[in-house]
């Protein structure tokens, strides 16, 4: 995609998009702000900020700015990371072998709002992370597309492993062997959600209704404070918002998890390691934009 497409792109999916201002969403009705609030379902158009802010943190053509693990963690010694027809992607190096990793963004950012297009292929488990560091610790947004896998909660990566998700996706196929093919995507409940894990989530059927299976699909990030705020969108459907100050978890220690990864940290994408991740499969990255707030 060359560089005016990739930026009205963004500004296709920012267009409708409101600001934040003194804690008001601007541009969404009182219905849709009182359903958001208790958590009923998604304001498809409180996503905040604006495009002309956004600086790109990936040139469509190079890594540069990007470094891969520089020590061997969990997930393997870094995972194959390349740019094709101006899309980061990753899979695991050799396909196969179980060895992945992660690649971060070199600069770190503590309250950001973070615009980009994912398209993984269906079998992998990635990850958008936040406040990363080069061990892989981080705050995560999940992209486990996969069975019993999730896409756009927030995880605990390295760091705790608490997870604040309402429920699983899963695969419908069609075909047998090397035809069968993903056509498209069911939902259900988590066992052991813990409701008081986030302030709001969409339902299964909101995000059925919002992702687009074998396609590209635009996510927004804003995450903001000591203990993050973390929201999520996808397609202007608002996902999730986490509150890091007031989430309750098992797994969960606020302040464990500050003192870890601080209030800084890189952006970063994963290819996970482990035999679960499918033969050539990728995950994939494009139009990648942040704003520092």
């Amino acid at each position: 995609m060359d560089n005016w497409n990739q930026k009205t792109s963004r500004r296709a999916f920012l267009h409708g998009s409101t600001a934040l201002a003194g804690g008001v969403l601007i541009g969404c009705s009182e219905s849709e702000k009182t359903t958001e609030a208790k958590g009923s379902g998604p304001c498809t158009d409180c996503a905040v900020g604006g495009e002309e802010d956004l600086v790109d943190i990936f040139d469509g053509n190079t890594l540069t700015g990007w470094h891969v693990n520089p020590e061997k963690i969990g997930h393997g010694t870094g995972g194959n990371w390349q740019v094709e027809d101006g899309v980061i992607t990753g899979e695991q190096d050799p396909p196969g072998s179980g060895n992945g990793g992660i690649l971060l963004t070199d600069e770190l950012y503590g309250d950001f709002e973070l615009s980009l297009d994912i398209k993984p292929d269906w079998g992998v488990c990635s990850g958008l992370f936040l406040r990363a560091n080069d061990k892989g610790q981080c705050w995560q947004m999940m992209v486990d597309y996969h069975d019993k896998g999730n896409v756009g909660h927030i995880y605990g990566e390295g760091s705790g492993a608490f997870s604040a998700r309402p429920y699983d996706i899963n695969g419908v196929y069609e075909g047998e062997g090397e035809n069968k093919k993903l056509v498209k995507l069911v939902t259900a409940d988590k066992e052991g959600y813990e409701a008081s894990s986030v302030v709001s989530t969409c339902s299964g059927a909101d995000f059925l209704k919002t992702w687009k299976v074998n396609d590209w699909n635009t996510v927004k990030v804003r995450c903001i404070g000591e203990y993050p705020k973390i929201t999520t969108w996808i397609n202007g459907t608002q996902i999730v918002e986490f509150d890091g100050a007031t989430a309750e978890m098992k797994k969960y220690d606020k302040d464990k998890v500050k003192d870890l990864l601080g209030v800084k940290g890189s952006i970063a994408v994963q290819v996970h390691g482990g035999k679960g991740w499918p033969v050539g499969g990728k995950c994939r990255w494009k139009n990648i934009a942040i704003k520092a707030i």
